[in-house]
């Protein structure tokens, strides 16, 4: 049964969810960071700004921290939307459930920088990251796009020969651009226009842009959690599925009466109780 906040939140918010969608994409972006700015931070967090794969990037801490292992976060918004500030609650409280360092970076978007400019974001942080902590004590995570990115990331890693991360995180991750595991027409056609803002000249199956479609083997254990008749629930039911026969640790957990990427959103209990699996597996596989 779905918290009173939850519910609060889904009766507020049902009637203009869709008004966004004609806007241009500045506004989006503008109105995605202004949606998110009322958001708390935890009590006792530090927060450092800094330079990271030669990015924007924030580093969300507490004090005694563990030095020898770290996250790093890839904020969702379609490739499109999305920065720092509007996951700037949500990297804070992760922090606060793995009791660990959160790189959360601001990794370029398109239509201005198509693939593979975000992949090449990534893996170069991830590769920085390498100089001072060891592989398997980073976790790679990410929402909606987010968690394309990260799974791109494992694949490229892989192609590279890196070190491969001692697990991930994917929330409500968006698997595949090709639309077909959407399965409703309005959210695929619409789905598929920014899709084609992301992939720019390459296809729509490409594995970096539609991981599921990629050889999946040799990822390190992963948490896939997504919400109940979400758009893109079919995205992580069918990399759970898929992960799994390339014989991938996979744990999954759907959350009824919820929606996508409700996780970001910390004032809501559900968000408490994903961010508190998020921090249990983190502390099970790091």
């Amino acid at each position: 049964m779905a918290s009173l906040e939850m519910q609060r939140f889904l009766d507020r918010n049902a009637a203009g969810q869709d008004k966004g969608k004609d806007l241009s994409i500045e506004d989006q972006r503008r109105n995605f960071d202004a949606f998110m700015a009322g958001l708390q931070l935890p009590e006792n967090i530090l927060v450092d700004n800094y330079t990271l794969a030669g990015r924007p990037a924030r580093k969300y801490f507490t004090s005694g921290v563990r030095e020898d292992a770290s996250l790093l976060y890839f904020h969702g918004g379609g490739h499109l939307t999305g920065s720092l500030d509007s996951h700037h609650s949500f990297a804070a409280h992760l922090a606060i459930a793995c009791r660990a360092a959160v790189n959360a970076l601001d990794y370029r978007l398109a239509p201005e920088h198509p693939y593979p400019a975000a992949v090449d974001d990534a893996v170069t942080a991830y590769s920085e990251m390498l100089e001072y902590t060891s592989s398997e004590n980073i976790m790679l995570a990410g929402d909606s796009a987010g968690g394309n990115l990260a799974l791109a990331c494992f694949l490229r890693i892989k192609r590279e020969g890196l070190p491969t991360p001692g697990c991930g995180a994917l929330l409500s991750p968006l698997t595949d651009w090709t639309g077909e595991t959407i399965k409703s027409a309005e959210m695929r056609e619409y789905s598929l226009v920014n899709a084609g803002l992301y992939a720019g000249e390459w296809p729509l199956d490409t594995p970096e842009i539609s991981p599921l479609h990629g050889d999946l083997s040799g990822l390190p254990p992963l948490l896939i959690q997504y919400a109940k008749g979400e758009f893109l629930q079919e995205d992580s039911t069918q990399l759970d599925i898929r992960a799994r026969k390339a014989g991938v640790h996979v744990e999954v957990s759907e959350f009824d009466e919820a929606f996508h990427v409700f996780q970001i959103f910390t004032n809501l209990p559900e968000s408490r109780e994903a961010l508190a699996e998020i921090g249990a597996f983190y502390r099970k596989h790091i």
